[in-house]
């Protein structure tokens, strides 16, 4: 086979004559943002005006010549790996395409409308707001679209995101600008072949143990002809062949193989991402005349739903190993997908990595990710939860929708189905929960606008997509993974038991209750369920990444830009509430950005505290969410520039292998330990009682055995006895477990809600000195209580701990990773001058002062 990328384009609108440079894979935004026709449309309010961009046609045009090689063999294929979304395509005039689904690849035989000399190929693209409109006015009534933006993009009430198989977010998100995009957003090639092409290599796993893996080696076959010859496998030294006959036309063929012994795959933090190349050859008297290649782990993943005594379980097994889920959900990285670089991804997944994951979920109201994220997923041994993409929304279930969402889940599932980090199908994000059919007054109070009649057209539509389809397909081509379908999800019932809007002892489930429904952070202790997919709270990035988005004179909460970079309605006057329940005061709007992110830290670490004590009751938590797709106040860990919020570190700390956490009510302080370890683990337990202005009060000790992967509580002590006659305002409690010398976790805990803690403003010194690497450490010291201690610095990267307490008499040493230009991975490294704050900087002075006079006074 010979394939030819088609790289040199030229773009313009419909309507007009000139034409502009074009860049593909682009889009019709940043191809307009690279010829300077459009302003950077992240910044300030410049989105609104771009709202006229997806109301117009455009045009892609590419001149090329063919190959004289190419020209000659027998077939050749025009492939489009992605065309968003409504295209029509002519090659030297003559039409030969027309597409109408963002998610599919389009493959068209083109040997006849091929020319020797120059060659043109149009991509026309309609709008898919003109063209989806009168889809609804057709249609009677509006679907429920709750995220499509429709008013900013000057369509009023009229939501027609649901009618295209495009990129949902691209409509508007709560996090997520509104650009409705068209393009060719995948690569675009010439493929000829002559008498044999193998089409797809798929390993199917149908028995994988630490003894053999039992495999089918599926090979789909194109042929000119009848053919007969040898098919040969081969995998690292191990080779495998038998004869084989091929129709004309498409021909699928098997051969069993096993690997004794095999190399498994394992996620992080149960061992190493093994992977094994596979080749298949057509071989002609020995010689190849077809191959195909692909990379795998091999690996047993399962869902395990079981009844217990609590309800039904909902956990994944890898390879007869139960895995307790650390992670996060994934949204695409940019507006513009296109512009996502291997960097980009690299550094997501490390970050993941860093930050102690084993799973993204990679969510349905974005795209199914490039290739690239899946291999990086594959290599660094992340777990993938992968949506449909379909979310927040109900969809239509004539036959013309349902043939191209069939036509798209069997290009993705054979096109992910190699990789062994996808570990779950899952149909939909909230669908299920939203529409909640067999409950009246449960879901989002959609059913309410909708007669008897409708309401069981939609929920009929909704399970011939998700009930229907979607697993059929799973389980024709992916039979391996399980398919979910949707999330959050108790149990597919038919029945009321079937929907969770609340919190119960089966399937996974989203909390809001935090956030939305401004419920206190204690209540994240209370609403525990089996697999926590879903919950978080939202903060502002750091004032370096706010000025790439805004000047000094809009940073105000509620200035027209700092309200246009949040998605959110009510989002930043929520923080600001939650803020004024639970830390001090801050001193100006840049001292608010600080405060956001320590708050967003704190909330997310109460709650990942809370799944984690309640193992294995609860086996999975994946907070929202690990990244941005533009500069935005937001859930994300991670902000639009990759830089680490606050949350980030908090994470690292809270998926660490081994956990403490310590509780206190008026009475009572309890420490649980948490290991995720596959060992037993014999510590001892440390409990100091610091006092804000240096000294140390109690010291006690206690021996801890734990065991492979248990939660436990490990000590229990009234609160006076650790406390004695000390006020609880100045002093905080740490609790270590100890190997030796070596500290394997800690945890500090306050024995009075924060706003009544008694700061006074530390001095704090940095020391730098030399690694056994050659590359600094710097330790820092107080002289007081410093809280969330906020290093930084110009460089691009991370510290090896950051926004942490420093307590008087305990040094911290940290290291700095830098994010290598053109790489993403870290790598250690000189941090350059680096600036230090603690909480004392950022809050009222008025307030500060008190607390001085107050220590002054004691």
């Amino acid at each position: 086979m010979k394939a030819v990328f088609l790289k040199e384009w030229r773009f313009r609108a419909c309507d007009e004559e000139e034409w502009h440079p074009a860049v593909v894979p682009g889009c019709v935004h940043t191809d307009l943002l690279r010829n300077g026709l459009i302003p950077d449309p992240f910044y300030g309010t410049n989105e609104h005006n771009l709202q006229w961009i997806d109301k117009k046609d455009w045009e892609y045009q590419s001149e090329f010549e063919v190959d004289p090689e190419l020209i000659q063999l027998s077939r050749i294929d025009l492939v489009f790996e992605g065309l968003d979304t409504y295209a029509d395509v002519y090659l030297n005039e003559q039409p030969i395409l027309s597409a109408d689904n963002m998610f599919r690849t389009w493959k068209v035989n083109v040997k006849e409308q091929l020319k020797s000399g120059p060659n043109t190929l149009r991509v026309r693209f309609r709008s898919p707001i003109l063209e989806d409109l009168p889809k609804l006015e057709q249609l009677g009534y509006a679907l429920p679209a709750t995220n499509d933006q429709s008013e900013l993009g000057g369509l009023g009430d009229k939501k027609v995101s649901i009618f295209a198989r495009k990129a949902p977010y691209h409509y508007g998100w709560d996090w997520g600008p509104r650009f409705v995009t068209s393009g060719i957003w995948r690569e675009v090639r010439l493929e000829g072949w002559s008498q044999l092409q193998i089409t797809d290599l798929y390993i199917r796993q149908d028995e994988v143990t630490a003894e053999a893996a039992k495999l089918t080696v599926m090979t789909e076959v194109n042929a000119e002809a009848e053919w007969t010859g040898a098919l040969r496998i081969t995998a690292g030294d191990e080779q495998w062949e038998q004869q084989v006959e091929v129709k004309a036309g498409q021909t699928e063929l098997h051969i069993n193989i096993e690997i004794k012994s095999p190399s498994l795959w394992w996620c992080q933090g149960l061992g190493e991402a093994n992977m094994y190349a596979f080749k298949a050859e057509l071989l002609s008297d020995e010689t190849p005349i077809a191959e195909r290649s692909v990379r795998t782990g091999l690996r047993d993943i399962q869902l395990i739903r079981e009844k217990d005594e609590a309800g039904v379980s909902f956990y994944f097994k890898l390879n007869g190993t139960p895995v307790y889920v650390k992670g996060a959900n994934h949204i695409p990285n940019d507006s513009f997908t296109t512009e996502v670089t291997r960097e980009r991804y690299l550094h997501e997944i490390v970050t993941a990595v860093e930050s102690n994951m084993n799973m993204l979920r990679v969510w349905g109201g974005g795209i199914y990710e490039e290739d690239v994220f899946y291999d990086l997923c594959d290599e660094y041994g992340l777990l993938v939860w992968q949506d449909f993409m379909f979310a927040c929304s109900m969809y239509p279930g004539d036959e013309a929708f349902l043939i191209s969402v069939g036509a798209e889940a069997r290009d993705n599932v054979k096109r992910l189905r190699n990789h062994p980090s996808i570990a779950l199908w899952c149909g939909n994000n909230e669908i299920d929960s939203a529409w909640a059919h067999y409950v009246e007054d449960a879901g989002w109070g959609w059913k309410k606008d909708y007669s008897q009649e409708i309401r069981e057209k939609l929920w009929a539509d909704y399970q011939a997509i998700f009930h229907k389809l979607l697993p059929e397909v799973v389980s024709q081509l992916s039979p391996d993974i399980t398919y979910w379908p949707s999330s959050p999800l108790r149990n597919l019932t038919g029945d009321q038991e079937q929907h969770a809007y609340k919190t119960t002892g089966d399937g996974d489930i989203h909390y809001w209750g935090v956030w939305h429904a401004i419920e206190p952070f204690e209540n994240y202790n209370k609403n525990v369920g089996r697999f926590m997919s879903e919950y978080g709270f939202q903060s502002f990035p750091e004032l370096k990444s706010v000025l790439e988005y805004a000047p000094e004179e809009a940073l105000e909460l509620e200035s027209e830009i700092m309200l246009a970079h949040q998605k959110n309605g009510r989002g930043n006057l929520l923080i600001k509430e939650y803020m004024d329940m639970y830390l001090p005061e801050p001193k100006d709007f840049k001292s608010f950005l600080y405060m956001s992110q320590v708050l967003q830290a704190e909330a997310i670490t109460m709650a990942i505290e809370a799944h984690r004590r309640s193992k294995p009751y609860c086996m999975g938590t994946l907070y929202w969410q690990m990244n941005d797709c533009w500069p935005v106040a937001s859930w994300a860990g991670m902000d639009y520039q990759g830089r680490w919020k606050a949350l980030q570190y908090a994470v690292k700390r809270s998926f660490a292998p081994v956990l403490l956490t310590v509780q206190s009510t008026k009475d009572t302080i309890t420490v649980h330990a948490v290991s995720d370890l596959g060992t037993v683990v014999q510590a001892e337990l440390v409990t100091e009682l610091h006092l804000n202005v240096g000294g140390r009060a109690v010291l006690n000790s206690y021996s801890v055995t734990l065991a492979a992967g248990e939660s436990a509580e490990i000590l229990s002590i009234p609160r006076s006895d650790l406390l004695g006659a000390h006020d609880p305002q100045q002093v905080v409690l740490t609790a270590s477990l100890k190997i030796g010398e070596d500290i394997i976790a800690t945890r500090q805990h306050y024995l009075v809600p924060e706003r009544e803690l008694r700061l006074s403003k530390p001095k704090i010194t940095l020391t730098e000195s030399q690694g056994q690497n050659g590359v600094p450490v710097y330790t820092l010291e107080t002289d007081a209580l410093a809280r969330q201690v906020w290093l930084s610095t110009q460089e691009e990267g991370v510290f090896s701990d950051n926004f942490f307490d420093l307590i008087p008499g305990q040094p911290r040493t940290v290291e700095f990773k830098l994010r290598k230009p053109g790489v993403g991975s870290f790598v250690p490294a000189a941090a350059g001058v680096v600036e230090i704050r603690s909480m004392a900087d950022f809050v009222d002075e008025e307030s500060l002062v008190q607390c001085i006079q107050a220590d002054s006074a004691k």
